[in-house]
This record gives C-alpha cells, structure tokens and sequence, in this order.
C-alpha cells in the first residue's frame, strides 16, 4: 500500500461497492446562477477551496478487504471541471435541456482511475450559468456536501486544517460500527434516548459504553426497544405494488419545481399543529397518490415506504466528510386523498420513528456488508430494495442567498441516488426561504418525473385552503 494510503471506513467501502448496472451511487445536483460566470473562474475556485479536503484529490482504490484512499498523482483540475453547451432538442427549451443532461449524468459512471467527482459547467444558460455536481456517495453524505459546497461560496467558512493523511474522527477506527454492534449485545448500554436533538448525543453515548448508565428500568426498556426494532426492519412487508416498482434499466430522468415560500409551509404546520416535514412529507404523498390516480393505477388502500435518511453526525462535525447517517422506514399514505386525514397519518407515522434504533440498526447493516464480498453484499441490500419503493430526504440549505465567484445561487437542488433496484428518488431542500422538490426516476417506471413534481405545489394548496378555513390560535398572523 502506498504510504499515503488512509483506509476508507466500512461504511464508505459500502456506499463504494453499491453501484450497479442500474443504479449508481452518485449525489447529482445543479446551481443556477446570475450574472453568467466563467469555466476558468470556477476551476480556479475550485482548486482554491475545493481541494482543501483531502478526498476530492484522491482516488478511491478497492481491494479484497475493503478499499483505500490514495493520493492521485496526476490529478488534474480540467478533467474534473469541465465545460458544456446545452443542445436543447426541438420543441424543447434550455430548462429541458438542463435537465435531459442531469439525467444523462446521473446514469454516467465517474471513472474509477481519478477523484470521484466532477463540475460540468454550462457557461450559458437563461441570464447567467449553471452548475451540474456529481459527487460519488463515498465521499460524504449529503449534510457534509452541503458544508462543503456552502464552503466554496464567496466567505464560505473553511474546514479546520488537519495533516494530511491524518485519519478524521469520522473515520477512526470505524467508530460507529463498532459502537452500534458490540453495544447490541449488551442489555444495558441500551439506555439512551434517540428523540429530535438527541439523536447526536446518543450517538456519543453508544460510543462510549463506559459512562454511567441510566437506572435498570431505562436499559431494559432500551434493549426491548432494540429487539423490537430490529424485528419490524427484519419482517417489513413487501410494499404495495404500483406503476412505480419493476425492474428499472438505468436510464435516468430527472425533474425539479420552482421554489415556493418555505413560511407559508410553517403557517399550515403551525395551524395544524404539525411540523415542516410532516407538512412536506404529507404533500410528497399526495403527490405520488396524484400521479398514480392519473395513470390508471388507483392507490386508494395503497402505501408505499420509503427510505429516509436520519442524520447521525453532531453539528459541529458537519463539515467532516464519509457517511453518518442512518435509514429509517417511513409508509407514505399515497392512498389517501383528504389532504388533513394524510398530514396526520404523515405526523403519526414520523412519532412513531422518534425514540426508534432503526436509523442506528441500518446504519450497523451497512457498515457490516463493507466487510462482506460484494455478492452477499448485493443480496443483503436488495433484500431492503424489495421492500422500498423510494428514497426521501430532506435537506436544510443556508437560510440565506450564497454567492459564487461573484454570481447569486438563484436556485439550487440535488438528487438523492437509490440502492439495489430502487427506482425513484425524492429530495426536498430548503433554501433562502424557499423550498424545493426534486425527483428522479428510472425512465423504464416513470419516464415523465416532472408529472409528479408538478403535482407538489397543488397538493400543498389544498393543504393550505383547508388550514385557512380551520380555526386555530394565531390565525390572523
């Protein structure tokens, strides 16, 4: 092994080796921005910023007991930030454009031999330039891509210097996959409490197992609640069968909305006395319903899960790069049409996930198939893929607007991959007040996504009318 070899963490290793010939593991997304930049300005930029972790200029090299990270001699800024001019079809205008690429490149493998990430700069598009980002899963999760990019903004704040080749606290020593599965077989050290805030400090509890428990009442409630989760991810059921599961191909199709103000979604909340995302959730699901409904294939009776990831990493380490995050199961209510009767079946199935160890349980169920050959690693993960319809997350962008190389972000969004033969993708971002949603889909089961994301923002305003008509304390505000 070179000597400036760091071995990648089994969670890492696994988000490494979960490509396949129809879905691979990359984070795509674009920035559109205003006035029009140059190629040169972001290559410069990002050899500036960019390169200051560590993993964005080395490459990721597998081996039979896991893979490593290894500098990469020859790196090159150009071959990573690369110019493109938009060809929009006939009939079609730029934003087609704009997005028949991102759905191109999000069916493109990165090459294997380089860094595993790359700019695609559009120099011109409507009245500035866009910005397509793929970034390779095994570099980070979406919380740390987020401090990443937030980085390389006009005044982003940087990383904390580290020597080179210096393993991070993210990394050492696998950390959570040993804390999550030796603690598992121990009764007692299950006295934590995952609720809201909490789930950062529980993460630090596992991983300290010589502190001072809770009273013996609090551990066995721990350890059954443990056993119970572990025995509902074991036994999901199949999910309903709809228009949406099959055999995807790998042909990606990829659509986004124009954002709408995030303070009207925090009015509905307030009024029906539900969260954000139980709000955001609620009308994702109408949308689905909606899309399905249209297309001949009733999801009245119908639920489909998804996958929702749940962030593991303290605040403060958000700017750390790998993967800290778990999965939890969340069953969308597609079936139901009453906008309210969904929000609160959304907000009541989000209770039951609080307090729960599943996010904690697949995270140990992904850091231990880095340890398995990628055959049984591939089994065990399509297990879950028969049982998913979608993977959903919802990420918190900067609260206000960010500048790059001089230019506003006018609009950002990103694309969450899918595992196994996963065919849909779901993300939400929150940004300057806005918020957004994505989706992208394999073209083989839903070749039309912008059908379903059209449909967001009118499930959103039935939502809306209805709390309207409601009475509730603070109303007139």
């Amino acid at each position: 092994m070179s000597p400036a070899a760091e071995r990648m963490s089994r969670v890492d290793t696994a988000w490494l080796r979960m490509d396949n010939d129809v879905n691979l593991m990359m984070i795509v997304g674009v920035w559109i921005l205003e006035p029009a930049l140059t190629l040169q300005a972001v290559r410069e930029r990002a050899a500036d910023r960019l390169l200051r972790f560590d993993r964005f200029s080395q490459r990721a090299v597998a081996d039979a007991l896991g893979a490593s990270w290894v500098d990469a001699d020859d790196f090159d800024i150009d071959r990573h930030v690369v110019p493109h001019v938009l060809q929009p079809e006939r009939g079609h205008d730029e934003r087609h454009a704009l997005q028949a690429l991102c759905g191109r490149l999000a069916g493109e493998a990165l090459d294997p031999a380089h860094p595993l990430w790359q700019f695609h700069v559009i120099e011109r598009y409507g009245a500035g330039s866009a910005i397509v980002v793929r970034i390779h899963h095994c570099i980070a999760d979406g919380i740390a891509l987020i401090g990443v990019m937030n980085s390389i903004t006009d005044g982003g704040a940087q990383p904390p210097p580290r020597p080179r080749g210096e393993r991070s606290t993210a990394d050492e020593h696998d950390w959570l996959l040993k804390a999550v599965l030796e603690p598992l077989t121990d009764v007692t050290v299950k006295a934590i409490g995952l609720t809201g805030s909490g789930m950062a400090k529980s993460i630090e509890a596992i991983a300290h197992p010589e502190q001072p428990l809770q009273d013996s009442l609090g551990a066995l409630k721990g350890g059954l609640q443990v056993l119970q989760d572990a025995a509902a991810l074991a036994f999901m059921g199949d999910d309903s069968p709809t228009l949406l599961k099959g055999r995807p191909d790998g042909r990606k199709v990829v659509a986004w909305n124009e954002p709408m103000g995030l303070d009207a979604v925090k009015a509905v909340g307030k009024g029906l006395g539900c969260s954000v995302n139980d709000v955001l959730l609620s009308c994702v699901a109408g949308a689905i319903g909606s899309y399905l409904r249209d297309r001949g294939d009733d999801p009245q009776g119908k639920e489909i899960r998804a996958m929702v990831p749940v962030n593991l990493r303290p605040p403060e380490e958000s700017w750390q790069l790998g993967n800290r995050f778990g999965l939890a199961p969340l069953v969308l209510p597609v079936g139901l049409a009453n906008p309210i009767e969904r929000v609160y079946a959304v907000r009541r199935r989000m209770a039951e996930l609080k307090g729960s160890y599943q996010p904690l349980l697949a995270f140990a169920i992904l850091a231990a198939t880095g340890l398995f050959l990628k055959p049984v690693q591939d089994f065990v993960l399509g297990l879950f893929s028969k049982k998913t319809t979608a993977v959903m997350t919802n990420v918190p962008g900067p609260p206000g607007a960010l500048q790059f190389c001089g230019s506003t972000i006018r609009q950002t969004m990103f694309w969450v991959p899918a595992s196994g033969e996963v065919a849909v993708g779901v993300s939400v971002l929150s940004f300057a007040g806005l918020v957004q949603f994505g989706v992208v889909t394999d073209a083989a089961l839903c070749p039309d996504p912008q059908a379903i994301v059209e449909r967001f923002e009118p499930e959103f305003e039935k939502l809306l009318w209805l709390t309207m008509m409601l009475p509730w304390d603070g109303q007139g505000d």
